[in-house]
């Protein structure tokens, strides 16, 4: 009589590799259940997410839109940019919403490349949250430009009347950088997630299958379209990293390049390029443990991932603890008076010593609780520690933005600033409006990879064939 075989001989166990069983948590899962969970994340929503994509769309429309409007209406007095300082909160919105983009795709290019397990589940996400960042780091250039319908100026058509575009600016830079980071941002995306796209067509019905066979593009998983579906998306993980790095460079360039005290730094490329990847990094951690809890996918991003996270993280923070270590150093041993009133007025003045020293704090301190594992995959402090990261980070960029140009060189012209409600509210409004294109996403995409997820899980076979 031929044998028997139990659930338990299917088990994914047995078809671990040694190299990858240390990283893997998924043991037992068939390849059914990954299409189901996928598509389940993607079709069915209880109150609570509509809830929560409602209160996200009405707080991005009161907070941000209405807000918006009024000051284009009334005028940019509404806000409290004035002279000297004209960057305020607006910039400072816009160099940390660049930041938090950061991570996304470079670390998944990033892991991609050096062929990192863990990857698989979460990078799909991150990703997305790359392209979101960047989109509402956008609107805030056109909130700053005070006349929006102005926006044809930064783009790079003919100079024939030699006043712009000039293209020895910075703010030129910046166009060109941002412009072709969200791009291949968005076809990195689009081209790793064609097979899921192909995945879900085939498991939906009504008007998703139909949106989802233009999306897909015909896909059948043929050995041709696997092929050159890797080369492809090698090809754009090699691209995007070096473009990640650029683009956060060109970024400081904007404030290097001024003779500013405390901007003109040649250390501020690399400050801020470590700076924009740590953001990032706490930003992923944040958003995969309200991802995997809301989403119910625990059995794929597990508490593996926050370990490996966590451990970036505290590396993050000894870079980012150096540089700011130099920088500061480095405007003490200039020992020129304009040098020494920026230190001051940033470190011992109040309100801003109030913002140092707990950006220190929340940056160079709370995530050395990573150092133990234990703290690593502890759920509370992954939230506290990410959320104080990103709240000091938060903070850096409004430090060197608002406390620089109101201590420039003539005493005369000093001139503190403070935000309106308006800049609060808009600053609000971002989260709301990333939330909600978050929330979107995740009901109109496969926000976790369906088959790099079997790719981890291993092939289900019988055991002893």
């Amino acid at each position: 009589m031929a044998p028997q075989h139990t659930k338990s001989d299917y088990s994914i166990k047995e078809f671990q590799t040694s190299k990858d069983s240390h990283y893997r948590d998924t043991s037992g899962i068939s390849y059914r259940e990954v299409n189901d969970d996928v598509v389940r994340t993607m079709t069915k929503s209880g109150k609570t997410y509509y809830m929560a994509l409602v209160a996200s769309i009405l707080g991005a429309v009161v907070l941000w839109g209405l807000p918006w409007a009024y000051q284009i209406y009334v005028g940019q007095g509404v806000s409290g940019l004035n002279t000297p300082d004209f960057w305020g909160i607006y910039l400072t919105n816009f160099v940390f919403w660049i930041g938090i983009s950061h991570s996304g795709t470079l670390l998944s290019a990033i892991l991609f490349i050096t062929k990192t397990p863990w990857r698989r589940s979460i990078y799909r996400a991150a990703e997305a949250m790359t392209f979101f960042s960047v989109l509402t780091a956008a609107v805030f250039i056109f909130v700053h430009m005070g006349r929006p319908w102005n926006f044809y100026w930064t783009m790079p058509y003919p100079n024939q009347r030699q006043l712009w575009l000039n293209f020895q600016s910075p703010l030129m830079f910046d166009v060109f950088a941002i412009s072709t980071y969200a791009t291949s941002s968005a076809i990195f995306l689009y081209f790793g997630s064609i097979p899921d796209l192909a995945a879900v067509r085939d498991r939906v019905t009504g008007w998703r299958k139909q949106v989802y066979s233009i999306l897909s593009l015909g896909w059948r998983g043929t050995d041709s379209e696997w092929h050159w579906l890797f080369r492809a998306y090698t090809f754009f993980a090699v691209f995007i990293i070096p473009l990640a790095v650029s683009v956060h460079s060109i970024v400081s360039w904007d404030f290097a390049l001024s003779k500013v005290p405390g901007l003109a730094k040649t250390i501020f490329a690399p400050y801020f390029v470590v700076g924009a990847i740590y953001s990032g990094s706490a930003g992923i951690v944040t958003l995969m443990l309200i991802f995997r809890k809301a989403l119910k996918i625990e059995k794929y991003i597990t508490k593996n991932h926050f370990d490996k996270l966590g451990m970036l993280l505290v590396v993050m923070s000894l870079l980012w603890s150096y540089i700011n270590v130099v920088e500061v150093f480095t405007g003490w041993y200039a020992n020129t008076s304009a040098e020494n009133e920026t230190l001051i007025y940033r470190m011992m003045t109040v309100p801003y010593a109030y913002m140092f020293w707990l950006m220190i704090f929340t940056n160079s301190i709370l995530p050395l609780l990573f150092i133990y594992k234990k703290f690593r995959t502890s759920t509370l402090v992954c939230v506290i520690v990410s959320l104080g990261i990103n709240v000091g980070m938060w903070l850096e960029r409004y430090l060197i933005l608002t406390t620089s140009l109101p201590r420039k060189f003539l005493p005369y012209m000093w001139h503190d600033y403070f935000p309106s409600w308006v800049e609060i509210s808009m600053t609000l409004g971002s989260f709301c409006f990333f939330a909600m294109l978050f929330l979107l996403f995740v009901k109109l995409w496969p926000s976790v990879s369906i088959y790099e997820v079997k790719e981890d899980i291993g092939i289900p076979m019988k055991k002893g064939h």
